[in-house]
């Protein structure tokens, strides 16, 4: 994230008791475009929250005020230091808990996201400290995305939806957006396809999406599913 988007001075008010629950969710999905180099504008901001674009502008008013958020003569959104401050701290918590949950409890993919949600604003700092150790050197949650703090960077340098057939993809991440969704993480878990796995490409068409195989099973996923998944690709 370029220092421009951090640097930018909060205007807190007196007596500010920090954000909001829908605020927090806000600040979590603008350092997720931000920190995957995407351009974070409101209509955007609507197409990830599901709301309509007059929700995410009172919302963003409300965030700018704060002084959690500022926007430029384009209208797009960067986070000031206090915004990014926040954002990052609750990223971090939540991918670890993600981590924890499933090296550690045991859990399925698909119950962490929703629990991790749940525990991430009750940690105290010591049950915090206490989990990251038992987390080990962990570098991203599972879904592959990186941890703030002990990794800086996205892997996969191709998006399954437009990589070229005739080639084995290595799943490296899961974009945030599909975490969501309990139904497609199930899915996916159960198809494995999950980080690390290789699959060779077989077909890939924007109209009925990408088929890949592995040993004798082939797997067809939608465009819109595809496009969660960031992997590398090598030729055969």
């Amino acid at each position: 994230m370029a220092d421009t988007t951090r640097h930018a001075r909060a205007r807190r008010k007196p007596g500010d008791a920090g954000p909001t629950e829908k605020m927090r969710e806000y600040l979590e999905v603008i350092y997720y475009l931000a920190a995957r180099g995407e351009p974070v504008i409101s209509a955007r901001l609507a197409e990830w929250m599901h709301v309509t674009p007059p929700t995410v502008a009172d919302m963003v008013s409300r965030m700018e005020e704060r002084g959690y958020i500022v926007r430029d003569g384009r209208g797009e959104i960067s986070l000031t230091d206090e915004g990014f401050r926040l954002a990052e701290a609750m990223v971090r918590r939540h991918r670890i808990l993600e981590r924890f949950l499933v090296d550690v409890m045991g859990l399925q993919w698909h119950e962490i996201h929703e629990e991790a949600v749940r525990l991430e604003h009750a940690l105290s700092p010591r049950l915090e400290e206490r989990i990251e150790e038992l987390v080990g050197e962990a570098t991203t949650c599972p879904h592959g995305n990186p941890i703030p703090g002990r990794c800086d960077m996205y892997a996969g340098t191709v998006r399954l939806d437009q990589a070229k057939p005739e080639g084995v993809f290595t799943l490296r991440r899961i974009t945030e957006e599909a975490e969501e969704d309990t139904v497609l993480i199930r899915y996916l878990q159960n198809s494995h396809l999950v980080p690390g796995e290789q699959f060779a490409i077989i077909g890939n068409s924007p109209v009925y999406g990408v088929t890949l195989q592995r040993d004798d099973r082939q797997i067809t996923l939608s465009p819109q599913i595809a496009a969660y998944l960031w992997g590398d690709v090598t030729a055969t």
